[in-house]
């Protein structure tokens, strides 16, 4: 009666060793997955949407009001979300119209420079290096070290008659 009694609790096959094995497997691993879902559950603030799923409820009514506290914080970060873009927008918008008046100032001072130099070079004689601005342009060199254009020095060339 008793061996009878130790294959029926255990079923046909209690006294096999893998069998017996494979269980501790499974509840060692069933075990160690339900303390790596408890471990995730505390790290997850209550701010998540997976707490409201995760979470039982003893009537509908708590979970209505749980969700609406979600809800009402998920709309406070989308708030938030948007007042950054907007400063984030104006502040773009306040350096390009900044860079738009720093370019059109540039402009004017080039201007003016182009027609100082226009003006002048009627001024310049015509044996100096100087009255032929394309020629002085090309012969620019730009130094990187410096920040400053390397400008051919002024020479008055004279002719000698015989």
């Amino acid at each position: 009666l008793q061996m009878l009694e130790r294959q029926v609790v255990g079923g046909e096959q209690a006294e096999n060793k893998d069998l017996k094995e494979k269980r501790k497997r499974r509840k060692k691993y069933a075990d160690e997955r339900r303390m790596q879902l408890a471990a995730a559950l505390q790290q997850s603030n209550e701010d998540s949407s997976d707490w409201v799923l995760l979470h039982v409820y003893d009537s509908i009514q708590e979970e209505v009001r749980a969700k609406s506290k979600l809800l009402e914080k998920m709309q406070k970060k989308l708030r938030a979300a948007e007042t950054e873009i907007k400063d984030l927008q104006s502040e773009f918008e306040l350096e390009k119209i900044d860079y738009l008046s720093t370019i059109r100032r540039l402009e004017r001072d080039l201007l003016l420079s182009q027609q100082l130099l226009d003006q002048v070079q009627s001024l310049v004689r015509r044996d100096c290096n100087y009255s032929n601005l394309e020629k002085i342009k090309h012969e620019s060199i730009w130094d990187e070290e410096t920040g400053r254009w390397k400008i051919p020095e002024p020479v008055i060339q004279k002719t000698h008659l015989p």
